[in-house]
């Protein structure tokens, strides 16, 4: 026998609609997504962020690149980071830009906070740039506006599609931003970084990063070869010099040794000059001397010579009167 089953009624009961739940900002600070996703907080909601492509995430490598070696070249302590630093908006609101540039001081005081990166109101950067991918109002008017009424001085745009870059400043004479676009063949004037050489085009199609790290080692390496050479030179010069440093105090030392042996002669060349002199002094003096023993000499001789004459003389009358004076001298006879 078959019977018949009768088939429960099924009701419907409408589940109650769900109320969003609306984070504060410090929720947003402390919230720990499931996934790698990123997300936005935007008057209260999470916002997830689309995946960057390839281009997206070179230009934001590339133009971090080149403004940490303008802040090093020009001794700005200011940090530059790309795809990770919030940066808070509004009350509820708190976005991520592609690179955020500020003060080093900043960094210091930020780096070891707990919860998300994000920069407070106080902690206001000095530059954002958004490169834009898919959804463009929100990088050239909703984000311009936030930004703006963050007062934060200077917002970038960089749009691959358009091949521009159009840059927000403050104006000094007006409330807001005033904006002036660099298309392809231009070089980007920025009024934070006055200094800094950045083309559209190299901006737009940038190198990879890692390639030109290799070429800055390769360049520091070569430089560093060149410093090290230029050091062993300095140190075979310096060797060089203090070699002729001492081969002329050697040099030095021999005119010394050489001029004492000069005046050790000078002196006894005065020496034997006084000793000389003294000697012939004394020979003048035997001279003179002499001349007066030859005068005496010749005086005693004139004498004799006198008496000579006059005992001739007088023997000479003796005769003439008979008188033989070596007769009576000697006992002779007289005639």
């Amino acid at each position: 026998m078959i019977q018949a089953v009768k088939k429960a009624t099924e009701i419907t009961v409408d589940e109650p609609p769900k109320i969003e739940h609306l984070l504060t900002f410090q929720e947003y600070l402390e919230y720990v997504p499931e996934s790698d996703v990123r997300y936005e907080l935007v008057k209260g909601k999470l916002i997830p962020m689309p995946a960057a492509t390839h281009l997206h995430t070179n230009i934001c490598k590339f133009l971090v690149y080149k403004l940490q070696r303008y802040f090093a070249a020009e001794n700005l302590d200011l940090v530059a980071n790309a795809l990770g630093t919030g940066v808070r908006t509004e009350d509820n609101t708190s976005r991520i830009p592609d690179v955020v540039v500020f003060s080093k001081t900043v960094w210091e005081q930020v780096i070891h906070r707990p919860g998300a990166g994000v920069l407070d109101f106080e902690e206001q950067p000095i530059l954002v740039v958004e490169v834009v991918s898919s959804n463009r109002r929100d990088d050239y008017e909703i984000k311009r506006d936030e930004y703006e009424t963050a007062k934060i001085p200077e917002y970038w745009i960089v749009d691959p599609k358009k091949k521009l870059v159009r840059v927000f400043t403050k104006s000094r004479n007006k409330e807001g931003y005033t904006s002036v676009d660099f298309t392809e063949e231009k070089t980007i004037v920025s009024s934070q970084f006055s200094q800094l050489v950045l083309s559209v085009k190299e901006l737009l199609n940038p190198p990879i990063v890692e390639e030109l790290i290799k070429e800055e080692q390769t360049t520091t390496k070569t430089f560093q070869q060149q410093a090290e050479t230029e050091q062993q030179r300095a140190e075979t010069l310096e060797q060089q010099v203090e070699n002729e440093r001492q081969r002329a105090e050697t040099l030095e030392q021999q005119v010394e040794n050489e001029r004492q042996r000069a005046e050790t002669l000078e002196q006894q060349v005065e020496n034997e000059r006084l000793r000389a002199e003294s000697e012939r002094q004394q020979a003048e003096n035997e001279r003179q001397r002499a001349e007066t023993e030859r005068q005496r000499a010749e005086t005693e001789r004139q004498r004799a010579e006198t008496e000579r004459q006059r005992a001739e003389k007088l023997a000479q009358r003796l005769l003439e009167m008979g008188i033989n004076l070596d007769s009576e001298n000697f006992g002779g006879d007289v005639e």
